[in-house]
């Protein structure tokens, strides 16, 4: 391979495209680094987000036994350590009452930032079920989508209903209304 003169170009004019490669090459590896940082902070709020699926599952169980004569809702995990998130597979918190469940599953999505199933982009996805032995034994059981957003002014989790559209902030007085169906 010859990079010295062509036809009609002097001696500067290949120093200039080499000089010019090197740029780009210099901007590509600007490019991957920044790439890289946006990957890791995505990868540090989705453990945060984790954790904080976790605490609003945590309060509410603590709510309800507060007030129970005896504490009977159990989540499962009790806690959660702090590499309790799995970034490569799926991540399961269960909230029981006496054989009535409510089963929160969620994934990292496949890119870093998603909008393929919710209109608001997300970076974590799952569902949310809620069932007891009566409506498994009609093999039926309660499922809403779950999305942890990036909102222009916040960060939430958020679960959306696909048969109604409805949709709102995954929080204890959602856990109420789901818990209110199975018990």
């Amino acid at each position: 391979m010859r990079l010295g003169n062509g036809p009609g170009k002097s001696g500067n004019g290949a120093l200039s495209r080499l000089e010019r490669l090197a740029q780009k090459i210099n901007a590509l590896a600007k490019k991957d680094e920044l790439a890289l940082g946006k990957a890791h902070e995505i990868f540090e709020l989705r453990r945060l987000a984790a954790h904080e699926l976790h605490a609003i599952c945590a309060e509410f169980v603590k709510s309800v036994n507060q007030l129970l004569p005896q504490p009977i809702v159990d989540l499962d995990p009790p806690g959660l350590k702090e590499e309790g998130f799995i970034e490569d597979g799926g991540n399961l918190l269960q909230i029981n009452v006496r054989g009535r469940i409510l089963q929160v599953e969620f994934r990292a999505t496949p890119e870093l930032i998603s909008t393929e199933e919710f209109r608001v982009p997300y970076i974590l996805a799952g569902n949310i079920r809620a069932f007891n032995q009566a409506l498994l034994d009609k093999d039926l059981i309660e499922e809403q989508l779950l999305f942890y957003t990036l909102e222009k002014h916040r960060r939430m989790w958020r679960y959306f209903d696909a048969r109604t559209y409805h949709t709102g902030a995954f929080d204890a007085e959602y856990l109420t209304a789901l818990m209110e169906q199975i018990v």
